[in-house]
């Protein structure tokens, strides 16, 4: 192989190259992503020391920056990466040029994925670390959808004439993964509309429970800051635990009955 071929791949130039291919269309929190990773020889035989695959996620967090003038202490948000599972290739290989190495991959989508709506993104990210030249990485993003409790809790507010107006995922302690999903609720039509502003919502899933805490904004005031740093505060009274077993058509009458008796 000439010096140059060698010299150009060492800066990426036609140097092996990683393809990640999801095998569904969609994924669901509580089941397993299976994933092909294509390995394809570049211009010349390249030594691939660890193939590094990722699931990942990110979520908004407060940061101190320091004190205002009238010595309180201020934050500002910032957005933080979290891995939810990932894969490391156990030895090293020689991909030579023209050859192709497949791998099949399977990731654990874990219960606190969050689900892609609005901001939330989640992707896949896989990169090949290769001797003495530029690494080469492939980025994709999925697509997360409910699981069947929260999704029959997503089903009885659009019944009740609610839409998402927006989905956030934050930071908070005390729980599986460093953050929460967040979801808003505003009434458009049907009976709640004119009566509350918005239905925050924070929702977390276990083996055993959806859990959820609501938060009901009457008026043109807004809740405030990040609804996750009230989990661990006891100012979120209204706290509704779901049992797997209960049956889905069950779910709406539970959530707006248990909603109507905390108000």
């Amino acid at each position: 192989m000439s010096f140059l071929k060698k010299t150009l791949a060492s800066f990426g130039i036609g140097s092996a190259k990683v393809d990640t291919v999801l095998q569904q269309e969609v994924l669901q929190p509580g089941q397993q992503a299976n994933v092909t990773i294509h390995v394809y020889g570049g211009a010349t035989a390249q030594e691939i020391d660890n193939i590094d695959a990722r699931l990942c996620c990110h979520y908004v967090d407060e940061e101190p920056v320091g004190d205002d003038p009238q010595g309180k202490s201020r934050t500002h948000r910032v957005r933080r990466n979290c891995v939810l599972d990932q894969w490391h290739l156990p030895y090293a290989f020689t991909i030579h040029p023209g050859e192709t190495r497949d791998f099949l991959v399977t990731f654990n989508v874990p219960w606190n994925t969050p689900i892609t709506i609005g901001d939330a993104k989640v992707w896949l990210e896989t990169g090949l670390d290769i001797t003495l030249a530029s690494d080469p990485t492939d980025t994709d993003e999925v697509t997360v959808r409910p699981e069947p409790l929260l999704d029959a809790v997503f089903s009885a507010f659009e019944s009740q004439g609610f839409r998402i107006r927006q989905v956030e995922c934050e930071a908070a302690s005390g729980f599986e993964l460093p953050f929460v999903q967040e979801f808003e609720f505003v009434p458009t039509t049907g009976p709640y509309h004119g009566r509350w502003r918005e239905v925050e919502v924070v929702a977390y899933r276990s083996e055993s429970a959806l859990e959820l805490w609501f938060e009901i904004d009457r008026q043109q005031r807004g809740v405030g800051g990040m609804l996750s740093h009230l989990l661990g505060s006891g100012a979120l009274k209204r706290h509704l635990i779901i049992p797997v077993e209960t049956p889905l058509e069950a779910i709406s009458a539970r959530v707006f009955d248990f909603l109507e008796e905390s108000t």
